[in-house]
């Protein structure tokens, strides 16, 4: 299981601590220092949509200005954006075996998917 997000993240930092609490095994991918393959995020958007995944609540998001915005209407621009740009990237994302497990943290959805 890969937990990708960013070290100083809040909702990481929850996730994080939730999944060592309840002894869950976890990889650590942290979309700064390593970044993130278009093929990953496409893969993401197929399963979940690239709407899910990218978090337009973000300061990154309105840091973008209100024309870069504009232009984010389909899959293609937003993985552009989301792989350039990698705060924008809603997290944490958990994948165990190429599937999305969780996007965000939500105790009672981890409860539930994580049986714990």
């Amino acid at each position: 299981m890969i937990v990708y997000g960013i070290k100083s993240c809040d909702s990481v930092k929850k996730a994080t601590t939730w999944l060592t609490k309840k002894k869950i095994k976890f990889e650590f991918h942290d979309y700064k220092a390593e970044g993130i393959s278009e093929e990953k995020l496409q893969n993401w958007s197929k399963q979940v949509g690239w709407e899910r995944i990218m978090n337009k609540k973000s300061i990154t998001w309105r840091d973008l200005g209100e024309e870069a915005q504009q232009k984010v209407t389909n899959e293609k621009a937003a993985i552009a954006v989301m792989k350039e740009k990698t705060s924008i990237i809603k997290r944490p994302l958990i994948e165990m075996n190429d599937q999305v497990m969780t996007v965000g943290f939500n105790e009672e959805e981890y409860q539930r998917v994580f049986k714990k």
